[in-house]
């Protein structure tokens, strides 16, 4: 009598027959076609990967130089296509100027658009200079005026920089800093969830008491107290340095219960039993039989972990706990809106935020059209 295993394959070695290819689909196809289907997830991979291309080319898509200073709280400049006459030109600006009419109540002279001096707008055109990837000087920019003039298209802050340009600088600092911390978090987490499921008695107990002191802790709190531990006069890269240390550290463990959990039911399966049998070390059986099939989870868990980070970090910065001058975040600029009558009166400083719900919706979205890709039952 012969023994048949109606178990069905770990994830990792799941292959679909395609019929209209012939042969056997390997599971990360699988996973892409059926990514392919969500069109929430292909929007929230366009925009991932929109914003990490912005990210490393900042300097290039920035329009202006971010520290430059010019008008204080000046307000977006509209693009137009038409001059003073209503006909069709070329796209354009027009800055403010001070007109010749007089305010009836306050005799101040009316601001309206300097339509005799436009400043028209093109792609690849020259402006401030910057040092590509830190190393190659450069000169040129995705988009801004043709004659390098200075253009705001989402207004200045208080100190008359252009706020579009900072965004985008800020989201290499931003992104920079939660790519990190989920990184480290992916890592420690991973690997102490499988190493504490794997070997479970006496050690998985005492693992997962730590993991519960860990998640006990009040997060926000201890982050203010550890952060301000650092003195202002501290370098920047110290700075930085341990504001990811202390994200990390108090956000891996929520990581490793999760994996731990994955790790308990594969560790039952008969694979992982018959690798037991035949004698192969424990290092080998968590890498190459147990990890390859948590990574459809841990991919899934580290696209929706990266938006609390960025969130994290842009609430840190409005409080003034992440990111010093002269780095630019996210964060760090939203605190140019702690004043409700600045808000009310330069509504524009709220750019940052824009950049901070495309960024939470894009990984979000991919997130989940890759969870329902891993796991479509």
């Amino acid at each position: 009598m012969f023994a048949f295993d109606s178990s069905p394959p770990p994830p990792h070695q799941e292959t679909i027959k395609n019929t209209g290819h012939g042969g056997n689909e390997s599971y990360m196809a699988l996973v892409w076609r059926r990514l392919r289907r969500s069109w929430t997830g292909m929007i929230g991979l366009i925009l991932v990967g929109l914003l990490i291309i912005m990210a490393i080319f900042a300097d290039f898509f920035a329009p202006m130089d971010p520290k430059a200073t010019d008008v204080g709280f000046a307000p977006p400049q509209m693009i137009s296509i038409h001059d003073k006459d209503g006909s069709l030109v070329w796209p354009r600006v027009y800055a403010l100027a001070d007109s010749e009419e007089l305010d009836p109540v306050t005799f101040q002279p009316v601001v309206g658009l300097d339509y005799d001096n436009p400043r028209l707008l093109g792609f690849f055109v020259r402006g401030a200079q910057y040092n590509l990837f830190g190393l190659i000087p450069a000169n040129r920019h995705f988009f801004g005026t043709v004659d390098g003039e200075p253009v705001h298209f989402l207004g200045t802050d208080k100190f008359g920089r252009d706020v579009l340009s900072r965004a985008i600088i800020g989201s290499r600092i931003s992104l920079m800093i939660a790519l990190t911390v989920v990184s480290i978090v992916t890592v420690v987490g991973t690997t102490v969830g499988m190493v504490s499921g794997y070997y479970g008695g006496a050690f998985d107990v005492w693992v997962q008491r730590f993991v519960e002191l860990v998640l006990a802790f009040p997060q926000l709190p201890l982050y203010l107290a550890l952060t301000s531990l650092i003195p202002i006069t501290a370098p920047t890269n110290v700075f930085l340095a341990f504001v990811i240390f202390v994200m990390s550290a108090l956000g891996w463990a929520q990581m490793s219960r999760e994996v731990r959990g994955k790790t308990l039911a594969l560790a039952r399966i008969e694979y992982v039993r018959a690798a037991m049998a035949v004698g192969a070390t424990d290092r080998r059986i968590i890498f190459q039989h147990i990890f390859p099939n948590v990574m459809s989870h841990v991919i899934v868990a580290v696209t929706i972990h990266i938006p609390s980070v960025v969130l994290l970090e842009s609430f840190l910065g409005f409080l003034g706990f992440a990111v010093k001058p002269p780095l630019i975040s996210w964060g760090l600029m939203l605190q140019d809106t702690a004043n409700y009558s600045v808000i009310g009166t330069y509504p524009w400083i709220l750019s940052p935020v824009a950049f901070v719900l495309i960024t939470v919706f894009a990984f979000n979205a991919l997130g989940d059209g890759l969870r329902d890709a891993v796991d479509p039952y």
